[in-house]
């Protein structure tokens, strides 16, 4: 095939404006906006949201901006809008073991009516008890069990005292104790000093009284202390009988007013009644009391204080299943936590500090997580896995041992979750994910991959500017014109670079949308146009072309030598691309080969000096190959050759020169000069055919650039591979330039074609010899080569070399 030279026509796809059917994008409002060329992504999104078996979370991957995370968003919300709305959850106080709360499942909304019931209830105990322990009836039976009690200790105490009294002594109570005194003659206690000067006999009798008293004593004791432990117990009793009846009424009434009919209805039952046993068994603390209110309130405070609920997750009003997004997956916010106060240094707490995680409220729906931030902390993935592979989760805090100070911890109830995981990583993440950890990737079986780029089509486009329409709706911001929509999607082409493809990074065409209308609205317009458009992508360049500029400069000023006129032996201008990561940019490099007789082969210069990457490397291998397969019949070939890119002192990667330096060896072997204006781009295989390249366009047109400073003469170009057609989106300027003839875009299939573009002279074809025509490019390396192996030979055999020489 021969060459060919592109017409202006071929450099770029052009979007009609009157094919995209509107006039300006506010018509495409009452559209949805769907999944623009992203079909397979869709279909699988739908289909695991759809599952409910265990094990089918989603692995959502793709390029940041692809929209992955707002679609998938938006499906969950789908998705959630028809499933059951899942139950709240409660924490209560165990009653048996405080530091484990029991955790209790309600229909949603019921969790925060048992919170109010339960609230409601401690209230009206505060007043309503008091009211039946201050009522006539009850004082009456209380007076009359105190008065039956006091009544038979009095009785007791006589007997007591008459016994006392016969054996000369005085006794009373003072604090529950019993203190006696001897008498005397006169009936005055005796003082020690006076017992002592009694006589031996005397001091033995008042000793044996004494004895009979202290046992007398001690019966007394041993028959009424039974006797207050029933008072006691007839009062708590009566205190008992008096409130059940309220306590029962309370407690029915929250039964009644929940529904009965839940999981957990048996364990709310027990609740309760457990309830009602403390309460009965703390009705002192309701005694409305003239000493020490202070103290008794406190300790009422903290008896009310175990009938709170704590409502860790509320989905009252919610409709359908909950959508999480957690943006921060720390540990606290994740799995939930206990929160902790200091107490005479000690970090204590209760039931009613403890705090639901994301997972918890996410029960019954949907979660989504970014697995980097996942994989910033060990403990979090660890704790995943470990909920993954048994669907309980339980709340714990890991760095309470290592606090300073000591703390009461808690360990409460774990609760099953059921929730379905959209993990959102990169291409890299997801497959290094599957060698790192599999049993926690076999856990993510629906894979939602996101495409960069997709094929365009009418439909395709429509859609995009369906997006454009929601996405000035959205942001508030003016519609777009149908040039201005056909401008934005032109732009969509060009950063996929093909002419066939529509980049799927829509991140960067809301970032456009939004810098056009801002400056449609600084020239007070109501309509974005096209002109605005192209003013917002070179105001986007002109933020980042700084490295460009300078390097245009500088060959500008000759401090990087670039020729674009005229002929050279062994030089040529090759095409680079430098990625920044936020611009890139093309711009020529000199490439020069030099070649003398010897045994060394091809000498790649970067390579020596570690200043080129691998892929180059590959691709000076391969063309070395492919030139000794041009010469079978002088292989081996005594050649030494050197190819270096000059004035590069930051290195070299890639294979998309190697054709440029089968250029510039094949002048220096033949003498033939190459075109300086027309730079090469393009990767060769051991069969000479020409490999498409990455970043052509930027490679254009950084080349244009020079040649437009130093003088557009129409001998200036460039040779790209054939198999880059579609992919030229290039600039208007460098389109008019084609036009008028100033600039030339070749194209060639084959390296042989581009060498009789920059020579002028016919590649040349072997005869049945192997031999090249003499007047054609091969034929003039040929000729040097056997003119190198001949020296070679005189070096090894200098006779041979002369009597062959005759």
């Amino acid at each position: 095939m021969l060459i060919s030279n592109l017409a202006a026509a071929d450099l770029r796809f052009t979007i009609d404006p009157d094919s995209l059917g509107f006039s300006d994008t506010s018509e495409l409002l009452p559209y949805s906006l769907p999944w623009i060329g992203q079909e397979r992504a869709e279909m699988a999104a739908h289909f695991g949201l759809g599952m409910d078996q265990p094990d089918y979370n989603l692995f959502v991957l793709g390029e940041v901006g692809s929209g992955r995370s707002s679609l998938l968003r938006q499906a969950m919300q789908a998705t959630a809008a028809i499933k059951a709305v899942p139950p709240d959850l409660c924490y209560l106080h165990n009653f048996d073991a405080p530091e484990r709360p029991q955790a209790l499942c309600l229909p949603a909304g019921q969790g925060r009516l048992l919170r109010q019931l339960m609230t409601r209830m401690t209230k009206s105990l505060q007043t309503e008890i008091p009211q039946c322990l201050a009522g006539q009836d009850f004082k009456a039976e209380s007076a009359r069990i105190e008065k039956t009690y006091k009544d038979e200790e009095s009785k007791s105490y006589a007997e007591l005292e008459a016994f006392a009294e016969a054996r000369k002594f005085a006794i009373q109570r003072e604090a529950g104790r019993m203190v006696f005194t001897l008498l005397g003659k006169k009936r005055h206690l005796l003082t020690e000093d006076e017992v002592l000067v009694l006589p031996k006999e005397h001091r033995a009798e008042i000793e044996q009284a004494e004895q009979e008293l202290r046992a007398k004593i001690a019966s007394y004791f041993e028959k009424t202390r039974p006797l207050e432990r029933v008072m006691h117990d007839a009062l708590a009793a009566l205190l008992r009988q008096v409130v059940k009846p309220l306590l029962n009424h309370e407690l029915q009434g929250i039964r009644d007013g929940l529904i009965t009919e839940v999981k957990d209805h048996a364990k709310l039952g027990a609740y309760l009644t457990q309830v009602m046993q403390d309460i009965l068994d703390n009705l002192e603390q309701f005694k409305v009391s003239d000493t020490d209110e202070e103290s008794r309130q406190e300790a009422l405070s903290k008896v009310l204080s175990r009938y709170r609920v704590n409502l860790v997750v509320d989905n009252d009003g919610l409709s359908g299943a909950p959508v999480i997004v957690e943006d921060s997956p720390f540990f606290r916010s994740l799995f939930g936590c206990i929160e902790y106060q200091t107490e005479n240094d000690m970090l204590v707490t209760d039931f009613t500090c403890i705090r639901a995680g994301s997972l918890h409220k996410a029960h019954g729906g949907f979660l989504m997580l970014h697995l980097r931030d996942l994989l910033t902390d060990d403990v979090v993935w660890e704790k995943l896995r470990r909920l993954l592979r048994s669907g309980k989760l339980k709340i714990e805090e890991p760095g309470t041992a290592l606090t300073p100070i000591t703390a009461v911890s808690l360990e409460p109830e774990a609760v099953n979750v059921d929730v379905k995981i959209t993990l959102i990583g990169s291409r890299d993440e997801y497959y290094e994910l599957q060698e790192r950890d599999p049993e926690f990737a076999r856990r993510f079986r629906v894979k939602v991959d996101f495409a960069e780029s997709f094929l365009s089509s009418p439909e395709t486009r429509r859609a995009s500017s369906i997006f454009i329409a929601h996405a000035c709706q959205a942001l508030g911001l003016p519609h777009f014109s149908a040039a201005a929509a056909a401008r934005l999607l032109e732009d969509s082409h060009r950063e996929t670079d093909d002419q066939s493809r529509q980049s799927a990074i829509f991140s960067r065409t809301e970032a456009l949308i939004m810098e056009s209308a801002a400056l449609c609205r600084a020239r007070a317009s109501l309509l974005v146009e096209a002109a605005d458009v192209e003013a917002a992508l070179r105001a986007r360049i002109s933020r980042h072309n700084y490295p460009d500029q300078r390097l245009q400069e500088s060959i500008a000023e000759g401090d990087v030598l670039i020729t674009v006129h005229g002929e050279k032996v062994g030089q040529l201008n090759g095409l680079s691309q430098i990625d920044l990561g936020d611009y890139r940019f093309g711009f020529p490099l000199r490439i020069t080969a030099r070649t003398y007789a010897g045994e060394d082969g091809l000498l790649n210069i970067g390579r020596e000096v570690e200043m080129s990457g691998p892929i180059h490397d590959k691709g000076v291998f391969i063309l070395q190959n492919y030139l000794s397969a041009l010469f079978p019949h002088v292989a081996p070939l005594a050649l030494n050759a050197s190819i270096v890119f000059e004035q590069d002192y930051y290195g070299v990667e890639g294979d998309s020169a190697s054709c440029a330096e089968f250029y510039v060896l094949l002048s220096s072997l033949s003498g033939l000069p190459l075109r300086q204006g027309i730079a090469v781009t393009g990767a060769v295989n051991q069969h000479g055919e020409v490999l498409p390249v990455g970043g052509i366009n930027e490679k254009i047109e950084g080349y244009f650039r020079v040649c437009e400073t130093a003088g557009l003469d129409g001998n200036q170009g460039v040779l790209i591979p054939y198999r880059n057609r579609r992919h030229l989106m290039l600039e208007h300027k460098v389109i008019e330039a084609v036009a008028k003839g100033l600039f030339h875009i070749y194209t060639a299939e084959h390296a042989s074609e581009g060498i009789e573009l920059l020579t002028g002279f016919p590649v040349g074809i072997a005869n049945g010899t192997g031999n090249y025509p003499y007047d054609s490019v091969l034929g003039h390396a040929q000729k040097t080569l056997l003119a190198y192996r001949r020296a070679c030979q005189m070096l090894e055999h200098p006779k041979e070399g002369r009597k062959h020489l005759r």
